[in-house]
């Protein structure tokens, strides 16, 4: 991402309905796995400022990865300095089979050989282990904001599953998310394209008080629903790697 973006993150994170949403989500399909107790390691790859890192402190052991300075900066700043990793998910720096939990939030779509991140963060996970991933999807909503954060691409359930097809897991979840503002996000996004309306991002701003929790409970309900929805903004994934003892 360019060094702006971590700063419009790290402002609105916090409070912002998607991205308070998205970590709830993560947390509740984390839980649901069986993957959250005292004893388990995560790893989180792309862990950009460490807002879901941060929450999942205490929970359990947690480590968190990124590439960019800027990150890891942040990350030095909210975590002890034996959790902070430096490195890259087509590369990941650790040993196989280390980590009990895994999650890549909104990060496979940055990185051009997505394959390949794929099978490493298998790879670190160990026997039973659980992975979730989130990614934007539906090409038909790539815009301005999808360039200023050095998107590659993003994801159709079928092009997010063909990923770990071939990889000793059993997908045990894959839905669209983010469901109910998809044709708000279509219609600003067009009208973007279009110069109509503001130049501003929606994804900078965060809403008033009651907007913002009404479409909080409305991302998290949907998001933790075992419904397969067939669009949405975004995809989430859930994983179990095969029990290889």
């Amino acid at each position: 991402m360019r060094s702006e973006e971590y700063t419009n993150l790290d402002r609105v994170e916090r409070e912002h309905w998607y991205y308070v949403g998205k970590r709830q989500i993560v947390n509740y399909w984390l839980n649901t796995s069986g993957a959250i107790h005292p004893g388990s390691k995560l790893l989180d790859c792309g862990a950009g400022t460490g807002a879901f890192a941060s929450e999942m402190q205490g929970k359990l052991r947690v480590a968190a990865m990124d590439d960019h300075q800027e990150s890891l900066d942040i990350l030095r700043q909210r975590l002890p300095q034996d959790a902070v990793i430096e490195g890259n998910c087509t590369e990941i720096p650790l040993p196989s089979g280390s980590f009990n939990a895994v999650t890549a939030l909104d990060v496979l779509e940055h990185i051009p050989d997505d394959s390949q991140a794929a099978k490493e963060l298998i790879r670190v996970l160990a026997p039973n282990g659980t992975l979730v991933v989130t990614v934007p999807a539906m090409m038909v909503l790539w815009s301005d904001w999808d360039v200023s954060l050095h998107h590659q691409r993003r994801y159709t359930k079928s092009t997010l599953l063909s990923l770990f097809e071939a990889l000793p897991v059993t997908v045990e979840h894959c839905s669209y998310i983010n469901v109910a503002v998809m044709p708000l996000v279509w219609l600003a996004r067009k009208a973007r394209k279009l110069g109509i309306g503001t130049t501003s991002r929606a994804e900078d701003q965060i809403p008033p008080k009651l907007v913002n929790t009404a479409l909080l409970s409305t991302f998290v309900n949907l998001g933790c629903s075992r419904f397969n929805f067939p669009f949405g903004v975004g995809l989430l994934l859930v994983a179990r790697k095969h029990d290889q003892a």
